[in-house]
């Protein structure tokens, strides 16, 4: 029987992550920036989440920022605009942010408001 998504431990989804942006040259502290920013959560706890902790109880426990709805853009062939769970939605909205940042992207554009909320 699979894992849903909401059940799945975040400390893996943030190692899983953390290789991707780094295989590209980015930094843990550039991916708990935008994670940060994105989520709520302060920087230096994202790189310590307990490993028992949730992607659901992860996502219920973020301050998200209110620029999360201008997340756009497809990640994993799907849109993530068009996504209508909300916690897939927000799983699209990390998902998207970590691959902007692995490909590159500079943070300020990422971040879309130019400072944390």
């Amino acid at each position: 029987m699979t894992k849903s998504v909401g059940e799945m431990k975040m400390a893996s989804i943030y190692a899983l992550y953390l290789n991707k942006v780094r295989r590209k040259g980015r930094s843990q502290a550039e991916l708990n920036a935008v994670l940060g920013w994105l989520t709520g959560w302060p920087e230096e706890e994202l790189a310590a989440l307990p490993e028992t902790l949730t992607v659901a109880h992860f996502c219920d426990q973020a301050k998200w920022t209110t620029h999360a709805d201008q997340i756009s853009g497809m990640i994993c062939g799907v849109r993530v605009e068009k996504v209508t769970d909300p916690l897939m939605r927000r799983v699209r909205e990390m998902d998207k942010v970590v691959d902007e940042l692995a490909k590159g992207r500079p943070i300020a554009k990422i971040i879309r408001s130019g400072q944390p909320n």
